[in-house]
């Protein structure tokens, strides 16, 4: 396949409403639901095949278990359960409770995303947006066995409105979840939203990464009463360890759960963010919430020795620079000053207008790209028993955001791309298309330096077997996991591993 040629289904998300959406499968797709649960009735069918009673009752005991857990709760699955990473340890224990209890890997990218909501809203919230790659191995799947982009990055409004002097991004975060959920995932997408619910509700220690983000913007963030209120202890900036409680986001959070999503969009709650917003000088209409659709796309594909690896696309477009820079590297694996410079080079030229992601990666002679100043992102990735994986990134378009609190709703607004230059937000995720078979992923962050991250970490990783067996160049940090025997296989080869600088948590189950 020629390099840069996008694939997957030419499929957009149907507009969200406040009920799951059925799923669209043929019929050939329940073969992804039954190896995931089977039903007991045609299990134990099959098993009477097999000779004796001791054999029946010893794989029943083994299966379906005889006093452990339920499905749905943490325990379920015991042995490999595949592994989570991400730049906050609290979200990343959350994913792996979903995983321990038989969930997928997007239902634990959910678990993490909206975890992560409460636990770093330095760098997500329900304010904000991001873009996943999801990939399921069996060729009957969803996507047939392709990676699919699951895209909502943070959107401005249709006009700016009066007196906004902290223009304010079109929330999409919660719709992007919901919908890589709803077409991967096997758990409640609800139960999610209370997990995180009740870390708002009773709080959580402070991590050491939203600790070193606080220190870093404390002044002009504690200027905002509603962010002192939350952020703060009598006006000095919570640290490392004391308690953050938002019941205010708690609040909100109980209100998606039991109103839906959709009445973030187009109910209730869409009337109290329109208002909110106005106070904050960030004026978002009804129309702009009821709008706001995350969408299915085809990511950036290109072939590498006997895999392929696909990379977000645009309007993700630091995914079309970590293409670029992927391909100096494969052809000058130490070159990471040339493979920076193209990334941004690429980057620049598509963002200047006119030509197509393919175009700009085949472009040659291209200028230098002039400095900018990249906002803040975060990045996290999963990966179940079963080989199904999902890496994203996730951002508010800057670092807290416009630092300001919806007043009311507990969640810092996101900055208008209109506003300020959208992140180079990154990820890359490696399969093999004649096994079907996930090998590896990862998710970038550093801003400038995000692309190059990913594709250090996923060229570092092919060439060893290994996830992450160097750091990535400064100031770019990454997130990886990887499977040397592919998985389905050999799930003993697959390892996860965090950026060993930075505060994160790399955890799994082999």
């Amino acid at each position: 396949m020629r390099r840069g040629t996008m694939i997957g289904l030419p499929q957009d998300a149907a507009r969200l409403s406040g009920n799951r959406p059925a799923r669209a499968e043929p019929a050939g797709d329940q073969m992804t639901k039954s190896r995931r649960l089977i039903p007991a009735r045609a299990f134990l069918a099959l098993l009477a095949l097999l000779p004796g009673c001791s054999s029946l009752n010893s794989v029943t005991d083994s299966v379906l278990g005889k006093n452990g857990p339920p499905p749905g709760q943490p325990g379920y699955v015991a042995g490999f359960l595949g592994g989570v990473v991400a730049d906050e340890p609290r979200a990343v224990l959350a994913g792996r409770e979903i995983l321990s209890a038989g969930g997928t890997a997007a239902d634990a990218a959910a678990a993490v995303g909206l975890t992560l909501a409460v636990t770093y809203p330095s760098r997500a919230g329900l304010g904000g947006g991001g873009a996943c790659i999801a990939y399921g191995p069996n060729s009957k799947s969803i996507a047939r066995g392709l990676p699919e982009a699951v895209m909502f990055t943070p959107g401005a409004p249709a006009t700016p409105g009066a007196n906004a002097d902290r223009p304010t991004a079109v929330p999409m975060m919660v719709r992007g979840l919901y919908l890589l959920q709803a077409r991967y995932g096997n758990q409640s997408f609800e139960a999610m939203v209370t997990q995180a619910e009740q870390l708002a509700r009773s709080g959580v220690p402070v991590s050491r990464a939203l600790a070193k983000d606080l220190a870093l913007v404390s002044g002009p963030l504690l200027a905002d009463p509603s962010a002192r209120a939350v952020f703060s202890h009598d006006g000095v900036a919570l640290t490392e360890g004391q308690l953050l409680q938002q019941p205010d986001l708690a609040s909100t959070l109980a209100q998606i759960r039991t109103g839906g999503v959709g009445d973030m969009y187009q109910g209730t709650l869409a009337r109290r963010i329109e208002v909110a917003s106005a106070q904050i000088g960030g004026p978002l209409q009804f129309s702009d919430l009821r709008g706001a659709l995350p969408k299915l796309a085809r990511p950036l594909v290109r072939d590498y020795r006997n895999d392929k690896v696909a990379f977000l696309p645009p309007p993700a477009d630091g995914g079309l620079a970590a293409e670029a820079a992927f391909d100096v590297l494969a052809s000058s694996p130490s070159d990471t000053a040339a493979a920076m410079a193209r990334a941004l080079a690429v980057t620049a030229r598509y963002r200047a207008g006119g030509i197509t992601p393919e175009a700009a990666l085949a472009a040659r002679d291209l200028p230098a790209a002039s400095p900018t100043v990249f906002p803040a992102s975060t990045s996290f990735v999963t990966l179940d028993r079963f080989g199904d994986a999902v890496t994203c990134a996730l951002t508010l378009d800057n670092l807290f955001g416009t630092g300001r609190i919806m007043p009311g709703l507990g969640f810092l607004a996101a900055a208008s791309p209109a506003a300020v230059p959208p992140p180079l937000l990154s990820a890359g995720l490696v399969w093999n298309d004649n096994i079907k078979a996930f090998r590896a992923a990862a998710g970038g962050s550093g801003q400038a330096a995000a692309p190059l991250a990913v594709a250090v970490a996923l060229i570092n990783t092919l060439k060893t077997n290994r996830p992450m067996p160097a750091p990535v160049p400064d100031p770019g940090r990454a997130n990886v996991i990887a499977c040397g025997q592919y998985l389905p296989g050999e799930n003993g080869q697959c390892g996860w591993a965090n950026d060993p600088r930075e505060f994160g948590l790399a955890l799994g189950a082999n």
